[in-house]
């Protein structure tokens, strides 16, 4: 692209950031010069956040939590699928500043994939078992395996992910409702 730049004088307007058309971003020397360097691009990620968010689904979201509602497996689908949409984490580690100090072999280690494995069970399963997950047994979650096409093994882990991203919310809303935030968050995507 810059070849072709310097021998035709025309500037570069966009970046291809993925396979498909909708990959296609506004290109900005200074946040790709960013990026590579290591720093982010805190402006690229707010941009993407405004334009692929779907903030009916966010407001419904903090509605919920507001009223005291628990955080359900069809929310959890729902924050998978918008992160999925951004870029998966890859992309928003891509922006995100500080991350280029993360050593090498740990950034390889993050898989978009495992974002869609963890989708699809939530996907086999009925909305009352997304909106009780305490009913999920054995037997619910072989099930549920088999119709995602993964293993139980995979459901186990995404329930204990699930977990924690529900003791998070707790910690977010009793933080929100004392006015101080949790030093720790208890989540992970290992």
């Amino acid at each position: 692209a810059l070849s072709i730049r310097t021998l035709t004088g025309k500037p570069i307007k966009f970046l291809g950031v993925g396979e498909k058309t909708a990959a296609l971003e506004p290109f900005h020397p200074d946040r790709v010069a960013s990026r590579m360097l290591g720093m982010g691009d805190v402006l690229s990620l707010v941009e993407e956040a405004e334009r692929k968010v779907d903030r009916a689904k966010v407001e419904k979201l903090a509605g919920k939590l507001k009223t005291g509602q628990r955080f359900d497996l069809e929310d959890f689908r729902d924050q998978l699928q918008q992160m999925m949409g951004m870029g998966g984490l890859s992309g928003l580690m891509d922006k995100s500043p500080g991350m280029g100090e993360i050593p090498k072999d740990v950034r390889a280690q993050v898989n978009d994939r495992e974002l869609v494995r963890m989708v699809d069970p939530i996907i086999s399963m009925t909305p009352g078992e997304r909106r009780r997950p305490d009913v999920l047994n054995g037997s619910r979650r072989k099930r549920i395996a088999n119709g995602s096409g993964t293993s139980v093994t995979d459901v186990n882990r995404l329930l204990k992910q699930f977990g924690e991203m529900q003791k998070m919310m707790r910690q977010l809303m009793q933080a929100g409702k004392s006015g101080r935030m949790p030093r720790h968050l208890p989540f992970s995507l290992h």
